[in-house]
């Protein structure tokens, strides 16, 4: 198996074979969020104007999407995995856009298969890894807006292939780093609460609390629907 690591849109667009398209903060820690809550289905799409013809379509649908980590207007809720915690998500449908995790699904058509990973869900993505056994496996950061690298992405892309290669990994020292990053600061300033509230820091950084992967099937080339998938149990 061999596994490289790619980042932004630039490198979706290089993936191949397994795509595992990572977003920390927030995109792919907030959807196994969303499942836990009792959703039934996300919709991932890239363009804002796609999520909201599909909310007409699906009027009981919850719309969800950010621009630069802002909630776009009209929507129900913006990409955070702390102020989504008392929406009504039971049986419901999701529709999800943002600036970097949704692109990397509609920037990864060359990959034959794409689900998504954070520090979440990050053991869990390493065993479906290895229980599926693909030649080749994509794992691309998607950065900040998918233009910039930022290190909670590569962190957990690092992560998956430190459990693929069975090696080492000091998650509480690499946390700790983490937390003195421009990416890390900004969720601890007074005037970006709103926006990038604190408690998505944390809750983003909770890793491997999640036992399942999110498998995404392209439906056209804006759309994609998400589903989880349980991953069967076993050690790192």
């Amino acid at each position: 198996m061999n596994v490289e690591i790619l980042e932004l849109v630039t490198g979706a667009r290089k993936a191949r074979g397994l795509a595992v398209i990572i977003d920390v903060f927030r995109a792919f820690s907030l959807e196994p969020y969303l499942f836990s809550r009792g959703a039934a289905e996300i919709l991932a799409v890239g363009k804002e104007e796609t999520a909201r013809k599909l909310k007409a379509e699906y009027p009981d649908a919850v719309l969800i999407g950010e621009r630069l980590g802002v909630k776009l207007p009209g929507f129900d809720y913006g990409n955070s995995p702390s102020q989504t915690e008392g929406a009504d998500l039971a049986g419901r449908l999701v529709i999800h856009t943002t600036s970097a995790g949704t692109q990397g699904l509609v920037n990864a058509a060359g990959a034959d298969r794409i689900i998504t990973g954070s520090l979440v869900n990050a053991s869990a993505v390493a065993r479906y890894i290895r229980e599926t056994a693909p030649d080749h496996v994509s794992l691309v950061a998607m950065g900040l807006n998918g233009k910039e690298s930022a290190p909670e992405d590569l962190l957990c892309a690092r992560y998956i292939r430190s459990i693929l290669e069975a090696q080492p990994f000091d998650m509480q020292n690499e946390l700790h780093l983490l937390r003195q990053t421009e990416s890390g600061k900004k969720f601890f300033r007074a005037e970006n609460q709103t926006v990038f509230p604190e408690a998505d820091y944390h809750l983003c950084t909770r890793y491997d609390i999640f036992p399942f992967v999110l498998q995404v099937r392209r439906e056209t080339e804006d759309i994609f629907r998400v589903r989880s998938e349980k991953v069967t149990a076993g050690s790192r």
